[in-house]
């Protein structure tokens, strides 16, 4: 909104987020880590100067860098800390009132060739009002002595990073006798002071000294809690340390999640070239348009002058050009790509923290559920897992699955685990999906394959360019793309055994699941060691595309956590289409799918093991044990639902359109999250309306679904342009495409080169 400095915000506003959480305004605030601490403080100073307060900021912020410090040192002495791992060396010098004793501390590193810090940090004021009684001269004489200092902290300024920080208001109740001249109303009048002379000599911006005022925020909530209403509770005095922590190191460790700080990324190589394609794409399509659109206009209506009655032209409508269709395409995605651009890497719009309770994951989940089923309608067929009932699954997964990125409900282990039952059914249908295609149809064409990883991948490489993040950063697109060519290398290797030629011999049945037994196998024994996984995806190209921060890690563990998923999908397939081709099962409307008897035993079955599954996962308490154990009995929920689902007939022969709508754009509402709902690559929320999270969650959400939409219709269309069914002119895309993507990889070539 006001754009500016969000160091600014960071430093002078905010708000909870239940408790303990502290939200900056506009700006996301980065959790630090021990060993991220050193890596931003390595061979730095940090100076704290002030009283028993800043004494409680220097204990917090050494905690940082070192959990194990206790608060040991001399409370009215000087405490020095190092870390000699990191060349760390943080120090508190104690000088509790304003005077020349601190004047003369500041005036040494001014002076000759002394090692200025850093940091510094500096405060004080409740001595001098305790000392003096609140008295009016004391405050009189503070004015002064802050005077003389500011020029010096101001030329400090130029070099280091200097904040005074503001006094935090007490809590009068608990201060004990010696303590009650210590007001509010004095601690005001010492800020203002402060306030109104640091600075208002200095011109120069970068010899500026930060005011740190969040301070003040932050004890207004939290100041009740405190032991004896001067000092702040230890998790205030916390939140303290990681604000600071955050200003000093966001610019360097430039952090994902933490948007505070962080200047906007300067535009790489590959980037400005996207620019200006889409640039050329938009001024060629409003010159196509105009050039037509005045053709229109003059075959419009002429009138004949001998009659004068008005003849209309032999064409109505101008026939759009395959390049008018391409231009427009690219001329829509520029325009959706700048909006892309703007929400997650410009620093137009604000950014916040997620923060998860219960009510704001599952109040959503159970309005969305009364949405569909208002939706009902009838199935134009009635088998098992047809095209209505899938667009449905998918639509009301996907939907769930946004609710808990958006609500951050991955802190919460049972909802993990069942989310990784969703995205483990994704997968479940990719095999079933696409093994039904190939055991039904036989088509193992060039032209389906390229129809396939075009729909799969043209919105993920396109963000790939224009917001500068690798390919494995979508991690479900580049799942979904290998485990296509997976079922497609598995059916289409010598022997082709598809439901034709098994037809006419039963032995091709067992040499399919002897391919599925091998299938088996290679992922078993790829999932077990992980050196020969990572030497396969090591290898240039697959290393460009499944690398992520210079390892394969990342992709061997997704690839892991639902390894056998896709197989039972392809499984469960043979095994239906194999049932359903004998007429051992009823998919009649209202029919029930095996005998009545066989049907109830099934679906008892069936609800005790969804619900066993649920109990077993929100009984989970290590994620890590529970991850181990999920490739393995995820399929117990998702077979469960789909007998559920299918075995009455009367569920089996509706669907909600309502989900179905959703299902159809499933794969660009979940890429699209990224950037344009979420923020900061999916760790903070999106924030175009200040102040009003509901209203601002209606607006992003209603643009991030139209935009959704539009993306799958743009791909949708540009799929029947790039990949046509004329192999000749496939061919020739293919050539194109492929030097489409050498002129990429010699561009990120180059650029890898100047950023090194």
């Amino acid at each position: 909104f006001k754009g500016g400095d969000t160091c600014e915000y960071l430093l002078s506003s905010g708000r909870f987020l239940g408790e303990k959480v502290w939200q900056p305004h506009s700006c996301m605030m980065h959790k630090y880590k021990n060993s991220e601490a050193k890596n931003c403080l390595i061979d730095k100073h940090v100076v704290f100067i002030g009283d028993s307060r800043i004494r409680q900021l220097f204990y917090s912020f050494i905690k940082l860098i070192n959990p194990q410090v206790k608060e040991e040192g001399v409370k009215h002495g000087n405490i020095p800390f190092e870390d000699k791992s990191a060349s760390v060396k943080v120090d508190f010098l104690w000088y509790p009132e304003v005077n020349g004793s601190m004047r003369q501390c500041i005036k040494s590193w001014t002076e000759g060739s002394v090692a200025k810090p850093h940091i510094i940090v500096v405060g004080a004021a409740t001595w001098s009002i305790k000392i003096h009684n609140g008295s009016n001269e004391a405050l009189a004489q503070y004015k002064i002595n802050i005077t003389s200092i500011a020029p010096l902290l101001e030329k400090l300024a130029i070099s280091s990073d200097v904040y005074w920080v503001l006094q935090d208001p007490v809590y009068e109740d608990m201060l004990s006798e010696s303590r009650k001249m210590i007001t509010n109303e004095k601690i005001d009048a010492y800020n203002e002071a402060a306030v109104r002379i640091l600075n208002s000599s200095s011109q120069n911006s970068k010899a500026k000294v930060k005011l740190f005022s969040v301070s003040k925020l932050i004890a207004q909530e939290t100041i009740m809690k405190s032991a004896d209403g001067l000092h702040l509770p230890e998790s205030s005095r916390d939140t303290n340390a990681m604000i600071l922590m955050n200003v000093y190191c966001n610019k360097i460790m430039k952090p994902i999640d933490g948007s505070c700080c962080q200047p906007q990324p300067p535009l790489t190589l590959i980037q400005k070239i996207a620019f200006c394609f889409f640039t050329l794409s938009i001024i060629g399509y409003l010159i196509i348009s105009l050039i037509h659109r005045n053709n229109y206009r003059k075959n419009k209506s002429c009138t004949d002058l001998e009659s004068g009655e008005e003849k209309k032209p032999a064409i109505s409508t101008p026939n759009v050009s395959t390049l008018e269709m391409l231009l427009q395409c690219f001329c829509k995605l520029g325009l959706i790509m700048t909006y892309f651009y703007l929400c997650d890497r410009a620093n137009l719009f604000m950014k916040e923290n997620k923060f998860y309770t219960h009510s704001s994951f599952f109040v959503p989940i159970v309005y969305i559920l009364v949405l569909g089923v208002f939706y009902t309608e009838n199935t134009k067929e009635t088998k098992v897992l047809n095209r209505e009932q899938t667009d449905e699954w998918k639509g009301w997964m996907q939907l769930v699955i946004l609710i808990y990125h958006i609500s951050g409900a991955s802190t919460f282990l049972p909802v993990y685990m069942h989310i990784r039952v969703l995205v483990a059914a994704y997968l479940f249908q990719t095999g079933y999906g696409h093994f039904s295609y190939f055991w039904i149809k036989g088509d193992f064409g060039v032209y389906r394959v390229c129809q396939v990883l075009f729909r799969l991948n043209f919105l993920v490489v396109v963000l790939c360019i224009v917001m500068d993040r690798p390919y494995q950063f979508y991690y479900f697109v580049p799942l979904v793309t290998v485990w296509f060519m997976i079922i497609y290398a598995t059916l289409a290797v010598w022997p082709q055994i598809v439901q034709k030629k098994a037809n006419g011999n039963c032995l091709w049945h067992f040499g399919l699941l002897l391919k599925l037994i091998c299938l088996l196998t290679c992922i078993y024994f790829l999932s077990y060691s992980q050196g020969a996984f990572e030497k396969i995806f090591s290898f240039w190209p697959l290393s460009k595309c499944f690398q992520l921060n210079g390892n394969v890690y990342e992709w061997w563990f997704r690839w892991k956590l639902d390894r056998y998923v896709v197989f039972h999908g392809m499984l469960f397939a043979f095994i239906y289409l194999a049932l359903q081709k004998r007429q051992m099962i009823s998919e009649g409307k209202g029919d029930p799918l095996f005998s009545n008897r066989v049907s109830n035993v099934l679906l008892f079955i069936s609800i005790v093991s969804f619900m066993t599954y649920s109990i077993w996962a929100s009984s989970c308490k290590n994620k890590t044990e529970c991850n181990e154990l999920h490739p393995s009995v995820s399929v117990v929920q998702i077979l469960a639902f789909i007998l559920i689902r299918n075995i009455p007939g009367y569920v089996r022969s509706v669907y909600s359109s309502f989900f179905a709508w959703f299902g159809k754009i499933s794969l660009e509402l979940f890429i699209c999250q990224y950037h344009i709902w979420l923020a900061a690559d999916t760790k903070g929320i999106l924030v175009l309306i200040p102040g009003y999270p509901m209203f601002n969650v209606l607006v992003s959400t209603f643009i991030f679904v139209c935009v959704a939409h539009e993306i799958s219709q743009i791909t949708n269309d540009l799929a029947q342009i790039v990949v046509p069914k004329d192999n000749p002119a496939l061919l020739k895309r293919l050539l194109c495409i492929a030097g489409f993507f050498s002129g990429l990889h010699f561009f990120s070539a180059m650029q890898d080169q100047s950023r090194h």
